[in-house]
């Protein structure tokens, strides 16, 4: 394995523990987590892994095979940037349980596409950390210290979905989960049994939530929340009430919440049915909403969406928190090809880079590799 080796080399001696954590992408439910509401993810079979040994000094080595230069020596945080912020903040929300630690990662997940890199390297490092000090934590528990870590070691106000997804995933399956309680089931998502599939559009376009507008979003849920008198925008259950006490960005906040909530229950019944092949109307209408109530498209997330479903895909949504990233495309096994070169096409005639194009699974969470 290419990180045990690395590791060895670094430090010198075999790691204790490899794991694994994937990437995600949101099959429906954009920006409701930090909302209390409803997100249907699933893993992808692209990741972090994570060779990791405790010390007993209360040093932290860092080392990422995707990083120039050798390992970095920090004393807990020290001045950590970039990458090493993740890895670090998981070990400062463990506090004096865990010692210091020498940590490898090597990571296959498309940078920029907006499938969770981070919280992949956050899962993959607290789930060995886990292991090797005995902390006995839960998959969930694990991911609400990754979540943490983003939250106040790299400034990224995210919710619990992309590392709830890394940490409980199953194969074959998406991750359906309530971001109040916390409660989650899995959802079986066999789309090949009724010939379909999801590509991911990779748009290549520029993909930074921590540059203010993702901040910016989720105070205008808090704020509207605070109007209308409620915990959350989950609780809102009378939508045309609520858009009649709000005005302007916390009107059209509220709309896409509350309806989103709404199209991941759709969904959920739909695939409990059989009926997968029916759900992209519910995509193609989370799409507009975030692109017209939530404002987090970009130009070349719309014309991807549009361009797949005029070659031919069944539905198409941006996924992610936006600004940049990937769409994806529900589509029959053998039209991939032509939503493809459509996308391409439409790509070509705005004189913009070619997507880059991947073909998805529903993957395992978090495990153990050696």
């Amino acid at each position: 394995m290419r990180v045990t080796e690395a590791f060895r080399a670094a430090f010198g001696a075999d790691p204790r523990t490899v794991w694994h954590a994937p990437g995600r992408v949101n099959l429906i439910g954009e920006h409701t987590d930090y909302n209390d509401g409803f997100v249907l993810p699933f893993a992808v079979p692209w990741g972090v892994t994570a060779a990791v040994s405790p010390r007993a000094d209360g040093v932290v080595r860092l080392l990422s095979l995707q990083a120039e230069g050798g390992p970095v020596t920090r004393g807990r945080l020290g001045d950590t940037q970039g990458w090493e912020r993740y890895a670090a903040g998981v070990l400062a929300i463990l506090g004096d349980r865990v010692r210091g630690a020498d940590i490898a990662v090597d990571g296959d997940v498309p940078q920029g596409a907006g499938l969770s890199s981070s919280a992949a390297l956050e899962v993959s490092v607290g789930s060995a950390v886990n292991e090797v000090y005995d902390l006995g934590l839960t998959p969930m528990e694990i991911a609400l210290i990754g979540q943490k870590a983003e939250n106040d070691f790299v400034g990224m106000p995210c919710g619990i979905m992309d590392q709830a997804a890394s940490a409980l995933s199953k194969e074959g399956h998406a991750l359906f989960l309530d971001c109040r309680s916390l409660a989650s089931r899995n959802v079986p998502l066999d789309l090949a049994a009724d010939g379909l599939e999801i590509l991911i559009i990779d748009t290549r376009a520029h993909h930074e939530l921590a540059d203010g507008e993702y901040a910016k979003r989720r105070a205008e849920c808090e704020s509207a929340a605070r109007t209308l008198g409620v915990a959350a925008l989950r609780d809102v259950t009378d939508l045309a009430d609520a858009l009649g006490r709000l005005s302007g960005n916390e009107r059209k906040r509220t709309m896409h919440v509350v309806t989103e909530n709404h199209r991941v229950e759709a969904v959920i019944g739909l695939l409990r049915a059989g009926r997968a092949a029916e759900i992209g109307a519910l995509l193609n209408a989370s799409h507009l909403s975030l692109r017209d109530q939530f404002e987090v498209t970009v130009p070349e997330l719309d014309v991807a969406a549009e361009a797949a479903v005029r070659g031919g895909a069944r539905g198409a949504r941006m996924t992610g928190g936006g600004f940049g990233g990937s769409v994806i495309a529900l589509t029959a096994t053998e039209r991939v090809e032509a939503v493809q070169r459509s996308v391409t096409a439409a790509y070509a005639e705005k004189g913009w880079q070619e997507p880059r194009y991947l073909r998805a699974t529903p993957a395992q969470g978090a495990r153990k590799l050696a």
